[in-house]
């Protein structure tokens, strides 16, 4: 990264939020489905792998902008489970990018107390892309600065699969009343078990789906669709995703005040 991440215990010292942005309403948790590389790449006349290292530089600008404004979570869409169906050079390809960017950002993001992890069916990556991945989530798990998930291998069907096997499994034992799994007993056992759910969630290239991605914790994230391609998404795109979040009213299945001040007899 060119400079450094704001930490938890410095972001007054380094920025304050862009104009017309409020720091009490900002997200604690956002999520991102990158979305665009091949577009930005044959848009310039390159090879879709051009579009992936444009996404790798994407993404350090989105982490650092996080980091700098006081959102405690970013998590992002890297590699689904149907991704393993694009051409063999290009999965390899991402593979071997994977590898470097761990390669070469993690010791910077650990000095910048980033905590990393990732969510997903890991086991079937490259043993030395799950080296790497080990590494970096012990090497960073008690630093205190921005959580940066990356959802790798990931697909939110298998997840929920995933959860209902385990408590399956448990019950079976007789370690656990079926009767008594409830919806927190089924998000403990969820990859992001450790983050509260996003408040936001961020597609770009104007894709309107969210492509089976955290599919039990969208459940009440507001959806911002930005006609951005990944590669191009910067601080103005993310800050019009922001200003659209602030913009909201969120009632998680109730009323606004003032619908509930009408209705009153």
């Amino acid at each position: 990264m060119s400079r450094p991440l704001a930490t938890k215990s410095d972001h007054s010292k380094i920025c304050e939020c862009p104009p017309g942005l409020d720091p009490r309403k900002m997200p604690a948790h956002i999520a991102v489905i990158m979305d665009g590389n091949g577009r930005w790449a044959k848009a310039r006349g390159l090879p879709r792998i051009m579009g992936h290292r444009a996404g790798v530089e994407a993404l350090k600008r989105t982490l650092r902008l996080c980091s700098d404004w006081g959102i405690r979570a970013l998590t992002v869409y890297a590699f689904s489970t149907e991704n393993w169906s694009r051409p063999s050079d290009e999965v390899n390809f991402l593979m071997a990018l994977f590898e470097r960017v761990l390669q070469s950002e993690l010791a910077q993001l650990q000095r910048e107390k980033v905590r990393m992890n990732f969510f997903g069916d890991l086991h079937v990556l490259p043993k030395r892309l799950q080296d790497l991945i080990s590494e970096s989530i012990s090497l960073t798990e008690r630093n205190s600065g921005i959580h940066f998930n990356v959802c790798t291998n990931y697909g939110g069907r298998r997840e929920l699969v995933r959860v209902a096997q385990k408590l399956a499994e448990r019950s079976s034992r007789g370690e656990l009343d079926p009767a008594l799994i409830d919806e927190n007993v089924f998000a403990a056992e969820l990859f992001t078990a450790s983050e509260v759910d996003p408040d936001l969630l961020i597609r770009t290239s104007g894709e309107r789906r969210i492509s089976n991605f955290l599919l039990w914790q969208l459940a009440y994230s507001e959806i911002h669709i930005s006609d951005v391609l990944w590669p191009d998404f910067d601080s103005s795109a993310l800050v019009k995703a922001l200003l659209d979040f602030q913009s909201r009213c969120r009632r998680f299945g109730g009323l606004d005040p003032v619908d509930s001040d009408q209705m009153a007899f």
